[in-house]
């Protein structure tokens, strides 16, 4: 009986070994001091770097208003800064290519924040509970043959 609770005491010893393993993560960056993430979204693929600076952010070369001209797609960018409250405080060069406007806008902002959170570990419990550093998988269904779209079918006619 006593080799039997000894034998349980040293279990539990182990496990909590197991636990306190978890080293806290370290920050990712370049020697420039920026950090890189890859940014997905239906069809668009975002390289995004994050540094420190005053806030500007660069897509493709332009500016970001100039880019995306829409206010909601400008808007969609900076979720991730007021998130996790870093506004101003970080420049982006991000280069992004295929999909719509739309669709890009989505894989910068997925970019931003996986940077956001390599280059501040910090930041990442703000941004995963928003749900910013999870990729969108959804994607436009394939046109299958014998129908005229994805899933509509061609027009029936009786006669």
């Amino acid at each position: 009986m006593a080799d039997q609770l000894n034998s349980l005491k040293d279990l539990a010893g182990a496990a909590e070994a197991v636990v306190e393993v978890a080293a806290p993560r370290e920050p990712v960056r370049d020697a420039l001091g920026r950090s890189y993430a890859t940014g997905k979204r239906k069809d668009a693929v975002a390289r995004v770097w994050v540094k420190p600076g005053s806030g500007k952010v660069t897509v493709n070369g332009k500016e970001m208003a100039a880019y995306f001209a829409r206010p909601v797609l400008q808007m969609i960018l900076r979720q991730p800064f007021s998130i996790a409250g870093v506004e101003g405080q970080f420049d982006v060069y991000a280069t992004v290519a295929g999909g719509g406007l739309s669709g890009q806008a989505g894989a910068v902002k997925h970019g931003i924040s996986k940077a956001l959170q390599l280059y501040d570990p910090s930041l990442r419990a703000a941004l995963k509970a928003a749900g910013f550093l999870t990729r969108d998988s959804r994607v436009v269904e394939r046109k299958k043959y014998g129908k005229r779209k994805a899933r509509r079918s061609f027009q029936f006619s009786k006669r």
